[in-house]
């Protein structure tokens, strides 16, 4: 859903970068690729912020019980995650989608940007790419895409003329067959 590199953004996210008050995590400048920070309203979104919510209790339960503190959001026994390719492909087979990798989830978020109808500055911001040209390939067009585009133009058409333009006076201006 963010749209976040999994291994350099997320699993290296810390808990100081999480404001579970405000419903903001923030990815400071130099640790991404783009070595732009960037924050991301989680909050807006009730199944983010509940995951986050949930974890950070899972946090604070593991920390009492081993007596240690941990400042990954996404651990292991309070230890940070590194790999996790076996954890996913088991997870990819129980969910009947084997073969995913995890940058797909990158590429989806993008297309579902793009479908809400996000401002291509603003979605580039939260996913955090920083050229149109390297937006553009994840923003990839489905044949579902296309027949909705089809759809809104046949709406469009449907409302406009089929003769002709509307002119400034508001009258049809029918085009002349030359021969």
């Amino acid at each position: 859903m963010t749209g976040w590199r999994v291994p350099s953004e997320i699993l290296s996210l810390q808990w100081r970068q999480v404001d579970l008050k405000a419903g903001i995590v923030m990815l400071d400048p130099g640790t991404t690729k783009n070595k732009e920070g960037r924050t991301f309203p989680f909050g807006v979104v009730p199944e983010l912020r509940q995951v986050l919510e949930a974890q950070r209790k899972a946090t604070i339960k593991m920390e009492s019980a081993k007596g240690i503190i941990c400042p990954w959001v996404f651990h292991r026994n309070g230890r940070r995650i590194k790999d996790f390719r076996k954890a996913w492909a088991d997870a990819c087979e129980t969910a009947g989608c084997p073969g995913r990798i995890p940058h797909d989830l990158r590429r989806s978020a993008v297309r579902n940007l793009e479908r809400a109808g996000v401002s291509r500055s603003v979605a580039m911001k939260l996913t955090g790419h920083k050229t149109e040209a390297v937006y553009r390939r994840y923003a990839i067009v489905s044949e579902a895409d296309l027949s909705e585009g089809v759809k809104k133009l046949g709406a469009l058409t449907l409302t406009g003329t089929k003769t002709g333009t509307i002119g400034r006076s508001g009258k049809v201006r029918r085009f002349r067959k030359t021969s």
